[in-house]
C-alpha cells in the first residue's frame, strides 16, 4: 500500500541523514557496479553494441527487481511493520543527502584555510573534470553545480520512484542511474553500449528533476532576483544544459542565490564549453557551498512534503473510484 511506502520513505530519509553511507558497509551499488564493470567487459566488444547495452541494462533492472521485490514480499509477510522498516532500509541505500553534504564540506573547509591544493583534491574525488589548476571561483563552482544536479539524481528521484513502486523501484532507479554513470558517455567506448543506460536513466529522471527544480528555487527567498524572474531565469536555462534533467538543479541555485553556472570545463586536457546557467549578481564564493547545500537540505525536506500529500491525495482518489 501507498502508505506503507509513504512511512518507509519518511524512515529512509532520517536514517540517511542520521547513518549516510558508512564506507565499509555492505551497500547495493557497490554490487551494481561490480555487476556492471563484468558485463562491460564482456559484452562491449565486437558488433550489436547498442543491443548488448539493452541486454545489460535489462538484464541488471529485472534481476534487482525481483531480487527487491522477493525481500520486501518475505518481510511484509512475516509482519507490517518489519516490511516497512526492510522497506526503509533498501530506500536508504538509494539516497545519498548525507554523504553529498559531507563531500561538499570537505571541499568547503579547505577554502576557509586557503588551502587550495586539498580543495582541488577534494573537488576530484566527486567531479570528472580535471581540477589540478583550478581557481577558488571553479572550485566553488564544481562543488556547487555537484550538489545542485545530485539533490535529484541522489535524493528526490529515487524517493519519488519509492512511492510509485516502494523499494523495488528505488532499487531499479538506482541501478538504472548506476550504469548510466558507468557506462552512458558519449565517447567512442560508450556511444552505442550506453545508449539504453543513458535514455533510460534521462526517462526515469525527467519527471523528479524537474518538481526538484522548483522546490530548489521556492525552498528559500531568492538573494538578488524577485520570485517571477529568478523563475524566469530557472525555465530557460535549465534547457541549456547537455542533459534533458541536470540543468534544472543547477539553473534553479544559480537563479536563487543569484550566481552563474557552468562554462569551461576540462576533461582529461579536452576542453568542454558548457552552457551558462544563471545571471550573475554576485561573483562565486566559498560561502555559496554552504548556501548551496542548505537548499539542497530545505529542497528535500519539501519534497518529503509533497510526497506525502501527492500520496494521500492519490489514495483518497483511488477510494473514491
Amino acid at each position: 500500500m501507498m502508505i506503507h511506502h509513504l512511512f518507509a520513505i519518511t524512515i529512509a530519509y532520517v536514517l540517511d541523514l542520521w547513518i549516510g553511507d558508512p564506507p565499509d558497509w555492505p551497500h547495493p551499488v557497490k554490487w551494481m557496479g561490480k555487476a556492471i564493470s563484468r558485463m562491460d567487459r564482456r559484452l562491449n566488444r565486437g558488433r550489436f553494441l547498442k543491443s548488448k547495452g539493452i541486454v545489460m541494462v535489462s538484464i541488471l533492472v529485472i534481476s534487482a527487481f525481483i531480487l527487491t521485490s522477493c525481500i520486501i514480499w518475505a518481510s511484509y509477510s512475516i509482519h507490517t511493520i518489519i516490511g516497512i522498516l526492510i522497506e526503509a532500509i533498501i530506500i536508504m541505500t538509494t539516497i545519498s543527502q548525507k554523504s553529498l553534504k559531507l563531500a561538499a564540506l570537505e571541499v568547503f573547509h579547505p577554502l576557509e584555510k586557503n588551502d587550495m591544493e586539498t580543495a582541488r583534491e577534494k573537488l576530484s574525488y566527486i567531479v570528472g573534470r580535471d581540477t589540478e589548476h583550478l581557481n577558488e571561483s571553479e572550485i566553488v563552482r564544481g562543488t556547487v553545480e555537484t550538489v545542485a544536479e545530485n539533490t535529484s539524481d541522489g535524493i528526490t528521484a529515487p524517493l519519488f520512484w519509492a512511492l510509485i513502486g516502494g523499494a523495488p523501484l528505488a532499487i531499479v532507479y538506482r541501478c538504472v542511474n548506476t550504469c548510466d554513470s558507468m557506462v552512458g558517455y558519449k565517447n567512442k567506448r560508450y556511444i552505442d553500449f550506453g545508449w539504453a543506460s543513458a535514455k533510460l536513466d534521462d526517462v526515469l529522471n525527467w519527471i523528479p528533476s524537474r518538481i526538484t527544480g522548483v522546490i530548489l528555487y521556492f525552498c528559500k527567498r531568492p538573494e538578488y532576483f524577485s520570485y517571477r524572474e529568478g523563475f524566469r531565469i530557472l525555465q530557460e536555462d535549465a534547457k541549456k544544459h547537455p542533459s534533458p534533467n541536470s540543468g534544472w538543479g543547477e539553473a534553479a541555485v544559480a537563479a536563487n542565490l543569484g550566481i552563474q553556472l557552468g562554462g569551461l570545463n576540462t576533461y582529461k586536457g579536452v576542453v568542454s564549453d558548457r552552457a551558462k546557467m544563471g545571471r550573475k549578481a554576485f561573483e562565486l564564493e566559498r560561502n555559496h557551498i554552504p548556501k548551496t547545500i542548505v537548499r539542497m537540505q530545505k529542497a528535500c525536506f519539501i519534497f518529503i512534503i509533497v510526497l506525502w500529500i501527492g500520496g494521500i491525495i492519490f489514495g483518497i482518489t483511488r477510494s473514491w473510484i
